[in-house]
């Protein structure tokens, strides 16, 4: 039994030590490769060291050459980002303006268009090729007003101061001016004044017809209409509206409006701001002259009707708010409300309005006029007689236009 039992714990012992040298073995082989993986993986680390360092004495080069202030160079730059950037969103917004501004004169010319054609009144050439005004660019459209009773006082500028056919043609081809005399239609459309206003338009080629019943107490109604019209059939600089009993040097006129190209929304006249008249019966009285405060009280600052220009922002403005916009009795009056509360540069020209006994001088001193005509009648005095001698006098010569650049 002795025996026995020391051989059993004597094999026990000995599967024990077997057990332990096994595991313990294993246990060096494992942190072996654990050692060994770990010998190879710093010098990695090492190597990333090393980079970043480089790389950072590499960036103190960098600033060193570049400038010891890089905020301030930033700064800069950010500065110039902004400014081009301001730069490309004005460039954008004026592109989409006049982008609006176009669309918007199509639409009008349109609609004038559409008028014509459902009250069946005659549609003038000009309104049967909207589409050219998208095509080229004007300096001024000068647009005359006449009536059916003025025949000869239209045939007396055709004679002086208004381009003839191949002339006229060559003027808005060459110098961007159009010319027009204006005239809407009669009470009843169809009839005998409006058929000759018809032939004589197909002689001349020189009348634009608006979608405006004539009548002198319609003045304006029509201003606003010739506006609304021309400004969708041509696009320009200026819109200029005259009288037909008034001399004009064209040239003169031309040169003077292209000096205020750069502004946007100019109004250009012999300003004046008469008494509000409210006695009826009386030439020129105002029935709503309880608006403009007590009696005896003067209009604001406005053109004289004889001849004004308007810019291209202007006649847009009249164009598409024209439904809006009250009418006076007196056209001038109306036209001078329309701007009186917007931002408009008032431009108070004299050589708008030069008397015809002055024009003389002022011509012969080198201050050419560029209109002209006698207050006492608002117009020329008998025009139709004196024209040609106004002309003679007070006219800018023949090679004017043909030398004039704008």
């Amino acid at each position: 039994m002795g025996w026995k039992s020391k051989g059993l714990e004597s094999n026990a012992k000995s599967f024990v030590t077997k057990k332990w040298t096994l595991l313990l073995c294993i246990g060096c082989f494992c942190a072996g490769m654990l050692f060994s993986d770990r010998m190879w993986t710093v010098p990695e680390a090492e190597d990333k060291v090393v980079s970043l360092e480089t790389g950072v004495k590499d960036e103190r080069l960098k600033l060193v050459t570049e400038g010891c202030d890089p905020i301030q160079k930033d700064v800069k730059r950010g500065s110039k980002n902004i400014l081009g950037e301001v730069s490309k969103t004005h460039n954008a917004i004026q592109t989409l303006d006049k982008t609006i501004s176009n669309l918007e004169m199509e639409l009008a010319a349109a609609r004038a268009m559409q008028e014509s054609i459902i009250n069946g009144s005659p549609i003038s050439d000009d309104l049967k090729i909207p589409e050219s005004s998208g095509k080229r660019k004007y300096l001024m459209v000068v647009g005359i007003n006449t009536a059916f009773s003025s025949r000869k006082r239209r045939d007396s500028v055709r004679a002086t101061w208004m381009p003839q056919g191949e002339e006229r043609k060559k003027l808005e081809e060459e110098k961007g001016v159009v010319m027009r005399f204006v005239i809407g239609h009669s009470a009843t459309s169809g009839g005998i004044l409006d058929r000759a206003i018809e032939a004589e338009d197909r002689k001349h080629g020189d009348i634009l017809r608006l979608e405006h019943v004539e009548g002198y107490l319609e003045l304006s109604a029509k201003t606003k209409t010739y506006f609304a019209t021309a400004a969708a059939l041509w696009d320009a600089d200026f819109y200029v509206k005259v009288d037909d009993d008034v001399h004009v040097n064209i040239a003169t006129l031309g040169a003077t409006l292209a000096r205020h190209r750069s502004k946007p929304r100019v109004y250009i006249g012999c300003m004046k701001s008469g008494p509000v008249l409210a006695q009826k019966g009386v030439r020129y009285h105002e029935p709503e002259y309880w608006k403009f405060g007590e009696e005896g009280n003067k209009y604001f600052r406005h053109a004289t009707g004889q001849l004004y220009a308007i810019s291209k922002d202007l006649a847009s403005y009249i164009s598409i708010n024209q439904h809006v916009l009250h009418k006076y009795a007196n056209e001038d009056v109306s036209l001078g409300s329309w701007f009186i509360g917007l931002d408009v540069d008032h431009i108070d020209d004299r050589r708008l309005c030069c008397g015809t006994t002055d024009c003389e001088w002022k011509a012969q001193a080198g201050n050419i006029c560029v209109a002209s005509f006698d207050w006492t009648c608002s117009g020329i005095c008998r025009s139709v007689d004196r024209m040609r001698d106004v002309h003679r006098r007070c006219g800018e010569g023949k090679n004017a236009l043909r030398t004039a650049t704008f």
